[in-house]
This record gives structure tokens, C-alpha cells and sequence, in this order.
């Protein structure tokens, strides 16, 4: 206690050394201000007069004031620090270890993970055509449903790999076509049981058939704001070319091959389908034969192959008249 009022009292004495330094008027008005007898100060004046006589002294102070406030605050600061690094504020003492310690709450057991569920999605059914296609007739490979724009698309669209032949011979399909269903069965049956028996007339056993074009949503032969085409549907390939076992291969509208062979290939493929379109058809199959399914009034066909031979094509000089003139040796 009495180093704090000793403190108290070193403050207040630098507080009125400063300001006696600072204007001597203003130690009058600190000594005014100072109560020491209930509602009066030391000279004798009430509270009141003594404020007025303060305020009147604080107006009129000049520019030599603001210094000795400077100086009065930097003696003030001077002793306020003097005091503290004398009597440092104590620190409180640590917390002894284990007092007041909170209980630990055992953690709960770690929740069992679940693994996610993984739904399988449902392969579709089937189709009857599907299913008529085993593994022994042809290798197809069943595809989603088909949307296209203008009409285009397949309910029921296969991949037709390749087929098999009655030998259980694999006969590829390259590429691979992509048709209606019911298009690929009659395929892979007009394959098997006729394009191969004739091909192999050729030399060897049939190894392969060309597929030119199948699924394509587009107008007849490509033409624009034409009728579209039954490849727009799924329902034609065209074919250009067999190959053989033995690498040889043969354009269906080659004219050094076999006559017979292509006779017998274009009777089938009529006797099958609906539309059979060849050399001399429309001048859009020269060079490859196209069949498909389409359906029509009546039951229509349409079977238009020109078999042609080479001497058909080229045309023989006329034979020499009998009166002309005889050659020059």
C-alpha cells in the first residue's frame, strides 16, 4: 500500500512540475483544481468559480502551452514506465498438471463401411430373330435400339460378324455389317446354304464376303431429297466381292468370272429377296449387287443383274464382204 500511494504521489507532483514548467498560470489552475476540504479547494473557492477560472485560463493559452503539454506527457510517460519496470504486474502461476482434468471419453468404434451398391444393368430379352441365330449359323452381336433423324433407325439392329458355313467353316463379314435383324438371318441363310456351295465351284472354299454398304441413313444412291433408302432402315447390304481360302478374290460383277457361277449367284439371291440390283439396273451397281427385304404392294420383286461376258461388252469387227477388194500381201 505505501508503495502505491508513494506511486500515486510521484505522479502527481510530475503532473504539476509539468505544468509549472510548461505556464506558470496553469499551476494556478492545478491548484484550484485539487480538492481537499469537501466541495472547496485549497485556495479557498468553491468548485465552481475554480472550474470558470480554469476554462478562462485553457482559452487563453498561446503556443507555448502545446509544448509544455508535450513536455508534461513525455515526464509523465518517464515515470509511468519507471514505476511498471520497478514493480512488474505478476504473472499467474501455471496450472499444475492433472487439476480440474476433464475425464476422456473414450471415442465409439469406428462405423463399419458398407460397400457400394453396384446395380448390374438388365440385358435386354432376346428377340425371337436372336435367338434364331445360334452360334452354329452366324456370329451376330446384338446392338441398342437404333434412332435416327428422317426416318432412319433399326428396332431390332444386330452385328453381323461373320457366318458360319455347314461345314461349321467361319466365312467373315468384312467389315462387319449392322442390319435389322431379320436382314442378317436371311443373309447368313443365303450365304451358307448358296454363296458358299457356288464359290467354292471357283477353286477353293468360301472365305469371306466384301460388305460394301449396309446400315447408312441417306437417300437411294445418295441422292439428296430422295426416297430413303432401305439402308437408311437396316434392310440391304451390298456385296462386291467373295474371297477364297486361297486368297483368290472375285467381284460378283467381274466378267472373266464364271458365267455359270454368276447365274447361279443372281437366281439365289432373286429367289431370296425382295430387290436385287446389279450391272445395268440403274447405273448406281456396276461394280457391286445390293439385295434387301423391302416390302411392297402385291408382294413386287425386283430383280434386275445383268450377267454379262466380255464379248458382250466389246463388239467384233463385221466380217468382210465378199466383193471387196482382196488385202494387200
Amino acid at each position: 500500500m505505501l508503495a502505491a500511494s508513494w506511486q500515486h504521489s510521484s505522479l502527481k507532483f510530475s503532473a504539476l512540475l509539468a505544468q509549472r514548467i510548461a505556464n506558470p498560470y496553469l499551476m494556478l489552475v492545478a491548484q484550484c483544481s485539487i480538492p481537499v476540504h469537501g466541495s472547496r479547494n485549497a485556495l479557498g473557492f468553491a468548485a465552481p468559480y475554480t472550474d470558470a477560472i480554469a476554462l478562462k485560463f485553457r482559452i487563453n493559452l498561446s503556443w507555448r502551452d502545446g509544448l509544455g503539454y508535450a513536455l508534461a506527457a513525455a515526464v509523465l510517460l518517464a515515470g509511468g514506465a519507471h514505476a511498471l519496470a520497478k514493480d512488474p504486474i505478476p504473472l499467474p502461476r501455471p496450472r499444475p498438471p492433472g487439476a480440474n482434468a476433464s475425464p476422456m471419453i473414450p471415442l465409439p468404434p469406428l462405423r463399419p463401411s458398407i460397400p457400394p451398391t453396384v446395380e448390374t444393368p438388365e440385358l435386354p430379352v432376346p428377340s425371337a430373330c436372336q435367338l434364331r441365330l445360334t452360334a452354329d449359323i452366324a456370329i451376330v452381336e446384338p446392338l441398342p435400339p437404333i434412332i435416327a433423324a428422317n426416318g432412319c433407325g433399326i428396332d431390332d439392329p444386330v452385328r453381323l460378324n461373320a457366318v458360319m458355313s455347314k461345314d461349321n467353316v467361319r466365312i467373315a463379314v468384312t467389315p462387319a455389317a449392322t442390319l435389322r435383324c431379320t436382314t442378317a438371318e436371311a443373309i447368313a441363310h443365303w450365304v451358307r446354304e448358296d454363296v458358299a456351295p457356288i464359290a467354292a465351284t471357283l477353286g477353293a472354299p468360301l472365305g469371306g464376303v466384301a460388305n460394301f454398304d449396309s446400315y447408312e441413313c441417306r437417300g437411294r444412291n445418295r441422292v439428296v431429297g430422295a426416297m430413303l433408302s432401305e439402308h437408311g432402315k437396316g434392310n440391304a447390304i451390298d456385296i462386291r466381292s467373295l474371297t477364297l481360302a486361297n486368297g483368290k478374290s472375285y467381284e460378283l460383277t467381274d466378267m472373266h468370272v464364271d458365267r455359270q457361277a454368276r447365274e447361279r449367284l443372281k437366281a439365289s439371291a432373286c429367289a431370296r429377296f425382295t430387290t436385287v440390283l446389279g450391272p445395268a439396273s440403274d447405273g448406281f451397281h456396276e461394280n457391286h449387287v445390293h439385295v434387301d427385304l423391302a416390302e411392297r404392294r402385291s408382294g413386287y420383286r425386283l430383280c434386275q443383274w445383268a450377267v454379262r461376258d466380255a464379248a458382250e461388252i466389246i463388239p467384233l469387227p463385221r466380217e468382210r464382204p465378199a466383193e471387196a477388194p482382196p488385202r494387200e500381201p
